[in-house]
């Protein structure tokens, strides 16, 4: 790609401007206050989209937030990328835990501080700012559809049935995404699995009412003990998860892959002083890597019950509740451990109590093959901006849409992350770096013009 770096040096202000404006708007999918926010959000896409080249866009609205959708068709007899992002973000809490503003977005020791500077305005806002050069420059060469949506952080509920009633306009022989992360700054690396999710909020009620903790206390169960009791029996002593059935399908993966994973550079110790912790803590026979890629995992993602306020308030409380949530590996099904979690979660449950299990959302996993010419592409695209051929990880997190597309679209994803697991996405201080924004500006032109030559 003829001049990419003098025109990313060029510009680099604008793009950093326009980037703010759009992490600015506190498009939290999340909570319904900000319905408003959402539309503001992808208006703005919709702005940036045909600013940068797209000969049409156009926001389409959904049962739940809208989806931007453009496009630039420079031939129909070339091959055609699509690029997914999403443009909502998660909440912001807990404020106090912040250093800056969240959404008031400050460039310090070379990163961008605010939520969404990752995930993943900065690395969607990425893929606009490299169409815009192609078009600007006349180097594009293939078709562009972009497809940026609002309630990835909330699981895509809509966008199955966006995707089912505009089949035909979504057509394209490749899904261009970054949402994900590398191994390092310095060591490139390609995601090529993502785990899938299964996520329930839990009720367990006790008493018809509060009660006073000395008058009952010993006498009438106290569902925050029996939840806290319940879910400490969800996992064994070896962190093998108790839930029965809970891995029939899991597939094993080989020695082999195994000892190709272990490859990756590690660094352990390092990884523990990032987290501030101690000791690592997992399944039991598997390293920290396979533990956050091959294996499923089961966490209690938030719990609450009772008084939780200033001082003291001597209470039994009527209910306490839990939202939980299960990272699965290709070939389990959410629906089956949804059911398979519910089941079991009712059934171990006292009669002193009462256990209600509401399922949430949840998506499949997906493994993209490493030769098929969209890898290639993404591997030689790597290599020539990084200087290094990059590393196939299988990623821990879940992006349920992605499996959603190859079922609906019948289109496999390249998952062209250039985040890095210290942004702290989902958490307070969420930030990315700026090489990595401006290296992804100049890494995606060369996906497009190696993924045309070899198509």
């Amino acid at each position: 790609m003829n001049n990419i770096k003098s025109y990313i040096e060029e510009n680099k202000q604008r793009f950093m401007d326009e980037l703010f404006d759009l992490i600015r708007i506190p498009s939290i999918s999340a909570k319904s206050e900000h319905k408003s926010d959402m539309v503001l959000c992808a208006e703005y896409w919709k702005k940036m989209i045909m600013e940068a080249g797209a000969d049409k866009c156009e926001v389409m609205f959904t049962p739940g937030n809208p989806v931007v959708y453009g496009e630039k068709i420079i031939d129909p007899a070339k091959p055609t990328v699509l690029v997914y992002g999403h443009y909502d973000v998660m909440p912001v809490e807990p404020l106090d835990l912040w250093k800056t503003e969240p959404f008031e977005p400050v460039v310090k020791d070379g990163k961008i501080w605010a939520r969404g500077a990752d995930d993943d305005k900065g690395q969607a806002f990425m893929h606009a700012k490299a169409f815009e050069f192609m078009v600007k420059t006349g180097q594009l060469p293939c078709n562009v559809k972009f497809m940026i949506e609002g309630e990835e952080e909330i699981g895509s509920k809509h966008l199955y049935d966006f995707c089912r009633e505009h089949k035909e306009m979504l057509q394209a022989d490749i899904i261009l995404v970054s949402d994900t992360s590398m191994i390092d700054s310095d060591v490139p690396s390609i995601t090529t699995g993502l785990r899938g999710l299964s996520y329930w909020e839990v009720k367990v009620t006790g008493p018809s009412h509060d009660l006073h903790s000395g008058l009952f206390g010993g006498a009438v169960a106290n569902p925050i003990n029996i939840l806290c009791q319940m879910i400490a029996g969800m996992t064994d002593e070896n962190n093998h998860i108790t839930i029965p059935g809970f891995y029939d399908d899991v597939v094993e993966v080989s020695d082999y892959e195994r000892k190709l994973m272990a490859e990756a550079p590690f660094d352990l110790e390092q990884y523990k002083k990032e987290l501030n912790i101690k000791e690592v803590w997992g399944e039991k026979a598997y390293s920290t890597d396979e533990r956050t890629s091959i294996r499923p995992s089961f966490d209690v993602c938030g719990i609450w019950g009772g008084y939780t306020g200033e001082g003291t308030k001597t209470v039994l409380p009527s209910e306490a509740y839990a939202k939980i949530s299960t990272r699965l590996v290709p070939n389990q099904d959410f629906n089956k451990i949804g059911e398979l979690f519910k089941k079991h979660f009712e059934s171990i449950a006292p009669d002193c109590v009462n256990v209600e299990v509401t399922f949430l959302h949840g998506g499949a996993s997906y493994v993209s093959p490493i030769d098929m010419p969209a890898y290639k592409a993404a591997e030689k695209a790597m290599e020539t901006t990084y200087g290094k051929r990059p590393i196939p990880t299988r990623s821990g997190g879940s992006i349920p849409i992605i499996a959603g597309f190859e079922e609906i679209l019948g289109i496999k994803s390249i998952l062209l992350g250039f985040g890095l697991k210290t942004d702290a996405i989902h958490s307070p201080n969420e930030s990315y770096p700026v090489d990595q924004f401006y290296k992804g500006i100049e890494t995606i032109p060369y996906f497009y013009k190696y993924f045309a030559e070899n198509f």
